[in-house]
């Protein structure tokens, strides 16, 4: 039976699909060996910096700590 356009067109781009899954996961396996060469120390550092400029943020324009077991107080009727 022959095969009409649309099937060799979906054939195609299955391909091209499959192809791209596997260079992704190629590209993948290759950043994590790179990654397990340069060690976990600087992976750490990043981290550590991330949160600390993280919690800068977060302390940015807060004059008074709020606490958590006192939420701010809401009127109703709001």
């Amino acid at each position: 039976m022959p095969r009409g356009r649309s099937t060799f067109n979906k054939r195609q781009k299955e391909q091209a699909r499959q192809q791209k899954q596997r260079d992704k996961a190629e590209r993948r396996s290759q950043r994590k060996q790179e990654k397990s060469e340069t060690g976990a120390t600087n992976d750490m550092d990043d981290l550590r910096e991330h949160a600390e400029a993280q919690a800068a943020l977060f302390r940015i324009g807060s004059d008074e700590p709020e606490s958590e077991e006192h939420p701010p107080h809401r009127e109703s009727g709001e």
